[in-house]
C-alpha cells in the first residue's frame, strides 16, 4: 500500500484585517499547493472562507496572495506547488471606511519621463513598474557582476538595493568595475558605490550592508530581500549565499566568471535546485585560479552581471521564463551560449525534502580555506618592506608565470613559477627564510603548502600579492631579473 504524500509545512502571514481575535498573524498548515494551503486556513478559520475562496473554489479577486513577492496568479494560481519553509502573505482588498479605496499613486512627471521605456512594455507597463519600486534586492559582492548589475536595477527603479560588499575600491577592479572611477581608489565600495547609484536615480533606497557576511548575520540580511544577486568571487560566500537563501526561500541569481567563460542560473529551491545540487561539494582549496591569477576579459563580468539583472528584473515583474533548473554557459571567445539543463538532488542536504543542513555553518571550515597555519604566515606588504631593509632578508620567490614577472616584480625577487617549484626545491634549501607571492594570493599560497610540507620551516606568503604591494605604494621593478 502506497503511503500519502508528505506535505510541506508553510506558513501563512495574515494582515491585522483577518487575524483572529487573539491577534495571531500567522499560521502554520501542511499543503501541497496555495489552493490547499487556503483551504485548510477555511478549515481553521471558517470565518474567513467567504473572503478568501468563492463558491465554485476559485480565489476571490478582493483579496491577492503573494509567495515571495510575487502574486500566485501570475504562477499556477491555487495550483502553485509549495516546499517546506515557504511563506504565503493574503492581502485584501480593504475599504478604508471613507469611501472606495485610494487609486494608485500617479507617477510624477519625472518617473514618466524616467521610466517612460517600460510603461509602454506590455510586460511591464504602471503596474509593473510600481511593483518594481516595491521590491528589494540584495547585491552581494560589488565587484565585476555587481557593479553592472547594480547601475542596470538602480536605473530600473527597483525601490531598494542592499548593497553587501567589505572591500576597498583598488586600481585593478577599474578595468571591469565599471561603478567606480579613479577617484574612488581607497574608498570603501559601498559607499563610492551608494554616491554612484544616488546620483544615477535618487529614488531608489540604498543600503549598505559593510560587514563581511558570515553565518552570524547572512540568514537575518537575506530575509529582507526579494531576490539575491550573487556576485561574490569565493567559494565560501557562494556556499553561504545559497544556503541562506534556501533556509529564508529566497531566489539567488547566479553568476561566475574566468576569463573568457561565464555561468548564470537562477537558484530557487522552492522551484527547482539549489547551487549545492549542482556542486555538492566544493573543489579544493586553490584548485580554480582566481581571475586575479588566471585573468578575466574586462567586459565578459559586464555581459554575465546584466544577465543576472535581467534574470532579476523577470523575477521581480513576474515575466518571462527565468534560469530555474537550468545553466546557461557563455563563451566570450566565440560568443556563444549553451544550456544545461539542472535538476534538484534527491539527497541534497539544504533543500531536499530531509536536509541535514538547517543552519548556517562555517563555510570557511567547509572549502578548506580555513587555515590558521597560513593565515599566521602571511605577512603585509609595509611588514615585507621592512623585512626586505633588514640585515638578513628573506628569499623573495615570484612563483608567477615568466612572462608576469617580466612585466613587473618586486625588486630582487626571483622567478620560480608554482609549475617548476619542485626543480629548484635543493637550491632553495639554501635560504634562511621564504617570502612568496603572486597576482593575488592563490598561487603563492599553494607554493608555501609545498614548501613546508617537504620541510620548509620559515615560509611566508605575501598577503594581497603583487597586485596588494603595488597598491600599498612597493617599489616594482620592470624586465628579467633573477632567476
Amino acid at each position: 500500500m502506497t503511503g500519502a504524500t508528505e506535505r510541506p509545512r508553510v506558513q501563512l502571514a495574515l494582515p491585522r484585517s483577518l487575524a483572529d481575535p487573539a491577534g495571531a498573524a500567522e499560521i502554520e498548515v501542511d499543503a501541497l499547493t496555495v489552493g490547499e494551503a487556503l483551504a485548510e486556513l477555511a478549515r481553521l478559520r471558517p470565518e474567513l472562507a467567504p473572503r478568501l475562496l468563492g463558491r465554485d473554489g476559485r480565489l476571490l479577486s478582493a483579496v491577492a496572495v503573494y509567495l515571495r513577492g510575487q502574486d500566485v496568479r501570475e504562477l499556477s494560481g491555487l495550483a502553485t506547488p509549495l516546499s517546506s519553509r515557504d511563506r504565503l502573505e493574503l492581502v485584501p482588498a480593504l475599504s478604508g471606511g471613507d469611501g472606495p479605496a485610494p487609486e494608485p499613486r500617479a507617477f510624477r512627471p519625472e518617473e514618466l519621463a524616467r521610466y517612460g521605456r517600460h510603461l509602454v512594455l506590455p510586460e511591464v507597463g504602471p503596474e509593473g513598474q510600481r511593483r518594481l519600486a516595491a521590491s528589494r534586492v540584495l547585491l552581494v559582492g560589488l565587484g565585476g557582476l555587481g557593479a553592472p548589475a547594480a547601475l542596470y536595477l538602480a536605473a530600473a527603479g527597483v525601490g531598494e538595493l542592499g548593497l553587501a560588499d567589505f572591500a576597498d575600491v583598488q586600481t585593478s577592479n577599474l578595468q571591469r568595475q565599471v561603478l567606480y572611477t579613479t577617484a574612488d581608489v581607497g574608498r570603501p565600495k559601498v559607499e563610492a558605490a551608494a554616491d554612484r547609484l544616488a546620483a544615477l536615480n535618487p529614488g531608489v533606497r540604498l543600503v549598505r550592508h559593510p560587514e563581511r557576511l558570515d553565518r552570524t548575520n547572512a540568514l537575518e540580511v537575506v530575509r529582507r530581500y526579494d531576490v539575491v544577486l550573487d556576485g561574490s568571487d569565493n567559494f565560501p560566500t557562494r556556499y553561504l549565499v545559497n544556503d541562506a537563501c534556501v533556509l529564508a526561500g529566497v531566489p539567488d541569481v547566479f553568476g561566475s566568471v574566468y576569463r573568457f567563460e561565464g555561468q548564470v542560473s537562477v537558484f530557487d529551491a522552492r522551484h527547482g535546485p539549489c547551487y549545492r545540487c549542482l556542486f555538492p561539494e566544493p573543489p579544493p582549496p586553490d584548485a580554480v585560479p582566481s581571475c586575479a591569477d588566471g585573468g578575466v576579459l574586462g567586459v565578459l563580468p559586464g555581459l554575465v552581471g546584466l544577465l543576472q539583472a535581467t534574470e532579476t528584473l523577470k523575477l521581480l515583474l513576474g515575466v518571462g521564463r527565468p534560469l530555474r533548473g537550468r545553466l546557461l554557459l557563455v563563451d566570450g571567445l566565440d560568443l556563444g551560449f549553451r544550456e544545461l539543463a539542472l535538476t534538484k538532488a534527491a539527497d541534497c542536504p539544504v533543500c531536499s525534502a530531509a536536509p541535514t543542513i538547517t543552519e548556517l555553518i562555517d563555510y570557511e571550515a567547509f572549502c578548506g580555506v580555513a587555515v590558521g597555519d597560513d593565515d599566521a604566515a602571511a605577512v603585509g606588504a609595509v611588514e615585507l618592506r621592512g623585512l626586505l631593509e633588514a640585515a638578513s632578508p628573506p628569499l623573495l620567490l615570484d612563483v608567477r608565470s615568466r612572462e608576469e614577472y617580466d612585466l613587473g616584480h618586486l625588486p630582487r625577487a626571483r622567478s620560480v613559477p608554482l609549475e617548476a617549484l619542485a626543480e629548484h626545491l635543493e637550491e632553495l634549501g639554501q635560504a634562511g627564510s621564504v617570502v612568496t607571492y603572486c597576482s593575488g594570493g592563490t598561487r603563492s599560497s599553494q607554493a608555501s603548502r609545498r614548501l613546508r610540507d617537504v620541510g620548509f620551516r620559515r615560509v611566508r606568503r605575501l598577503s594581497g600579492g603583487f597586485e596588494g604591494w603595488v597598491e600599498a605604494g612597493g617599489p616594482v621593478t620592470t624586465g628579467p631579473g633573477a632567476d
